[in-house]
């Protein structure tokens, strides 16, 4: 089930992808063979050769960072670019990494804003050096105040209250969100969003979500100690796993929802032990990161007006599972 909002954003992302790829040298039934099988296949631009470099605040473990970097990779194939990842939980980490970004004079910057405050000054740094940025996943209400070019992404209050209001579909009264790493914006902004619609009462739990033994405890203990839940929202795809393990060893018959979206959620999604995902689709997140500073460095195209370019939510259930699963299955959504 995919809101209106959903759909708009998504035709508008396909038709920047679809005016992206007319731009390159890719193209034809080989680019398309290369991509249905989510490689990085199909003839490198012309244009010249790019150094691009992504920073993001993922912690150990966490497969959705591993779909942006998929996206982000068929980007920089088609468009002759030489694409550095790195990540650090730690703000300061993070920030260190995107100094040494600067030091390695890349052409373009990719960055997470999880934690903005950290990331404020080292911004400030690669603009002073001439270097674009672009912001992705996290923290949109700072991207422009901190000299980005564009933010692709979901709005994370907005998806909160779309899953609000899926619980209240379904008759749930009782939810709690679990936030796998305290201080992330968007986590927070996920939470608020939630509780802003549900009808019921929503209470938060606080777990580190790279440790994933402590989380499922904690989860499992909140469930014995607080009678009558009868949800779990989790906020990224990993946790739902932990806490689906959490609810069994629990003897509880709470319902397990999340956002985001990978293979064994959609497993999970088939045999009912999730009842529905929120998709903010992270291969596009990636993907058109990279894309929009090549169109930048190359062509001056700058997207989004100023405005995050949406790539979610849509709220994936059991029906959409089987769709969805060839396309998990290649790390692409």
């Amino acid at each position: 089930m995919r809101t209106a909002r959903t759909a708009a954003a998504v035709i508008a992302v396909i038709a920047v992808i679809a005016l992206a790829a007319g731009c390159s040298n890719s193209g034809g039934k080989d680019s398309e063979n290369k991509a249905s099988a989510g490689g990085s296949g199909g003839k490198a631009a012309s244009t010249p050769r790019l150094k691009i470099a992504m920073v993001t605040h993922s912690g150990e473990g966490d497969t959705f960072w591993d779909i942006v970097q998929s996206g982000a990779k068929q980007a920089a194939s088609k468009d002759n670019v030489d694409f550095l990842y790195s990540n650090d939980k730690e703000a300061g980490g993070q920030a260190q990494l995107v100094q040494a970004a600067i030091d390695k004079k890349v052409d373009g910057i990719v960055v997470t804003l999880a934690k903005p405050d950290a990331m404020k000054d080292v911004l400030a740094k690669a603009e002073q050096a001439g270097i674009p940025v672009v912001t992705i996943n996290s923290g949109a209400e700072f991207s422009k105040q901190f000299g980005a070019l564009a933010h692709f992404g979901q709005d994370e209050s907005v998806a909160g209250e779309a899953v609000g209001e899926e619980l209240n579909n379904r008759g749930l009264k009782k939810a709690v969100c679990v936030i796998h790493e305290q201080g992330n914006v968007s986590l927070e902004q996920r939470c608020a969003g939630v509780k802003k619609t549900f009808k019921g009462t929503l209470e938060n739990l606080n777990v580190d979500g790279t440790n994933a033994p402590a989380t499922q405890s904690s989860v499992e203990a909140k469930l014995q100690a607080t009678k009558g839940i009868d949800a779990v929202v989790t906020l990224g795809a990993p946790i739902a796993a932990v806490a689906v393990k959490a609810k069994a060893d629990a003897g509880s018959k709470a319902e397990i929802d999340t956002f985001d979206l990978n293979a064994e959620v959609v497993k999970r999604l088939q045999a009912k032990e999730v009842g529905f995902a929120v998709d903010q689709q992270p291969y596009l997140q990636g993907y058109e990161a990279i894309d929009m500073l090549w169109l930048y460095k190359t062509n001056g195209d700058i997207l989004g007006g100023g405005k995050t370019v949406l790539t979610g939510p849509a709220i994936i259930t059991e029906k959409d599972a089987s769709t969805l699963e060839k396309y998990t299955a290649r790390g692409t959504r």
